[in-house]
């Protein structure tokens, strides 16, 4: 069942509280009302329960207490009995997991409460951790997620939306309020979790195995503070056995100048901290045993030789850093799985170069933000990384690239059988002339397994064998030249291709582009087309019968904007959304988008959404 909405939350707590829906109530209440609805998410269950305990506190001047009640629902659950009761149904859903679910659940207590909590930072947390068992048939990522479907399944989590990336979008998620309440009360239990600043105060333990350090923390340097044996309490702590650390506000550094003396340490998470310098930078790459180690969003400029001495690393997280290369030394990290490398003031140009000494990094999965350079022993080595199963790769910077170094590469991609995502693209040429990519046309076998595939740069139409990529779920182009019927042609029998981007294509042929009745898509939901598109968009009967949203974002400089037109909308019965440009869009189109949904009536609505890009 989904959450009620937030009038009849509002409506259910008045009634609770106040003996009708229509009750008079004072002012003082409205704000702290507001809060405690948010808390409890739209759950019946909650809002009844916390209803109760405040009726007796409904008289002008009670505020206090439901302010008290508002921020301590947690301790509250644990002293009142009808809060007690809540507490027990929440508990029942935690109870049934798995044991390895459980310990991910807890897990979650790490992240201040409403924070989205990116997919792949999650799941690579969880595997540094060792929460995530080997499966037969399956590697651990698929293990992982496997666990956060379950977890989504069973509504202890939910999706808090996407991370709008540069070409990406990635799913975030979040836990409901209270049900953290008790995932944190349960991770203190057990000594799974401390906490330190934010809502939570100092919830820590004097033998800290995970710490988590919270936003509004004004004393963080008292954690490491030593104090004679008379005046010993709890800053007294003992850091030594810490194994994961997360900062998630960094008010003062003197924790991250004490890193070198957290010698156990597996788990080092400093996405988007502030204050992040090239010293702690230092410090953290002294760190033997660490297996996660994430600077994302970061201002970090540097990586140190030293590197190779994290020999236990297995996910490395370097994007959105200032950072414009890497030691070849980096190479030497044989057990790292994902490495992730982007600048966030120069995305699009700046990459690494990858060096010789490739092939020694045998458990690599997932590279990301690669340049191949001109070197063939280069191209030669990454057809050596069996397990690599993520890859986004710029063949070239705009220079030329030899032909054998190409020859090398596409045996390498053909070598790939653990391939599941391929962004590969290059850098334009002054001249538009370079058609580089067209040596995709003729590898000698195609990774089967792709999943997600993106392509970047000019080449004379689409590969043949992306139709039989059957697992495929997704496929981007940009600044490809196609002609007429050949971009759905291709796709269109794809058994498990729900989303396509098309971005920026030279299109060649006619001044429409047809979705034909032979084009079926058997289950695309998704359609993006940008830039320079043909001015009618056609579907005919029975193509793309299951699309439910299309999104379409022309080209700013395009003199003939105004004349693109999209024809038999009405084909497609399934359609929810479509989403238009704010300032590029023909206003007939959006009278014809409105015209088609108010006909469409109750029946089988759609929305329009009319957006800043």
């Amino acid at each position: 069942m989904e959450p009620i909405k937030s009038e009849d939350s509002k409506k259910l707590f008045v009634s609770r509280v106040f003996g009708s829906v229509d009750a008079t109530y004072p002012s003082e209440f409205e704000e702290v009302m507001v809060d405690i609805l948010k808390k409890c998410g739209g759950l019946p269950l909650a809002i009844v329960s916390i209803a109760s305990v405040l009726a007796g506190y409904r008289s002008l001047g009670s505020k206090a207490k439901w302010d008290t009640v508002s921020r301590s629902i947690g301790s509250q659950m644990e002293s009142h009995p009808t809060l007690e009761r809540m507490k027990h149904i929440v508990t029942l859903s935690y109870n049934d997991l798995p044991h390895e679910l459980k310990a991910c659940m807890m897990y979650l207590s790490n992240f201040p409460e409403d924070y989205a909590i990116r997919k792949e930072r999650l799941l690579n947390r969880w595997m540094a951790e060792g929460l995530v068992h080997h499966k037969r048939g399956l590697t651990m990522w698929e293990v992982a997620e496997s666990y956060l479907d379950e977890l989504l399944s069973r509504n202890m989590i939910e999706e808090a939306g996407h991370v709008e990336g540069f070409e990406w979008r990635e799913q975030t998620y979040r836990m409901h309020d209270l049900l953290l309440e008790v995932m944190v009360s349960k991770s203190l239990e057990a000594n799974f979790v401390s906490l330190h600043g934010g809502q939570y105060g100092r919830m820590l333990h004097d033998k800290i195995r995970r710490l988590s350090i919270h936003g509004n923390v004004n004393d963080a340097e008292s954690l490491t503070k030593r104090k004679p044996k008379d005046q010993r309490c709890e800053d007294d702590l003992d850091l030594q056995h810490v194994r994961s650390l997360s900062m998630f506000h960094l008010h003062k550094h003197n924790l991250l100048n004490q890193l070198s003396s957290f010698t156990l340490l597996r788990v080092l998470d400093l996405e988007d901290c502030k204050g992040v310098t090239n010293k702690h930078v230092r410090y953290a790459f002294t760190l033997y045993l660490l297996r996660f180690l994430s600077l994302k969003g970061t201002n970090v400029s540097k990586v140190p030789r030293q590197v190779e001495k994290l020999e236990h690393l297995q996910t490395l997280d370097l994007s959105y850093t200032l950072l414009v290369g890497l030691p070849e030394t980096v190479t030497r990290l044989e057990k790292l799985e994902r490495l992730y490398f982007s600048n966030k003031d120069n995305y699009w140009d700046t990459m690494w170069t990858m060096p010789q000494g490739l092939q020694k990094m045998k458990a690599l999965c997932w590279l990301c933000r690669v340049y191949l350079g001109n070197d063939p022993q280069v191209a030669r080595e990454l057809g050596e990384l069996e397990q690599l199963e993520n890859l986004d790769l710029s063949v070239d910077d705009g220079k030329p690239i030899d032909k054998d170094v190409i020859k090398e590469l596409a045996l390498s991609l053909s070598m790939m059988h653990s391939l599941r995502k391929l962004y590969i693209g290059h850098k334009t040429s002054d001249d538009g002339s370079s058609k580089i990519l067209n040596f995709l046309h003729h590898l000698p076998t195609p990774p089967q397994l792709l999943q997600h595939l993106r392509i970047t740069g000019d080449m004379d139409g689409l590969p043949s064998w992306i139709g039989s990529l059957t697992h495929l779920v997704t496929f981007t182009m940009h600044d490809t030249t196609i002609t007429d019927d050949e971009l759905f042609g291709v796709l269109c029998k794809l058994p498990n291709l729900k989303t396509l981007y098309v971005y920026w294509i030279c299109y060649r042929g006619r001044d429409d582009l047809i979705a034909r009745s032979s084009h079926k898509f058997p289950v695309l939901k998704d359609l993006i087309l940008g830039g320079y598109l043909p001015k009618v968009l056609r579907f005919e009967e029975g193509s793309m019968t299951t699309l439910e949203t299309i999104q379409l974002d022309f080209d700013y400089n395009s003199a003939d904007v105004k004349e693109r037109s999209i024809i038999g909308i009405e084909k497609l019965t399934n359609l929810k959304k479509v989403t238009l440009d704010r300032y590029n869009y023909n206003p007939e189109l959006l009278e014809q988008l409105k015209d088609e949904r108010d006909r469409r009536s109750r029946s089988n609505p759609f929305q329009i959404i009319v957006k800043y890009i």
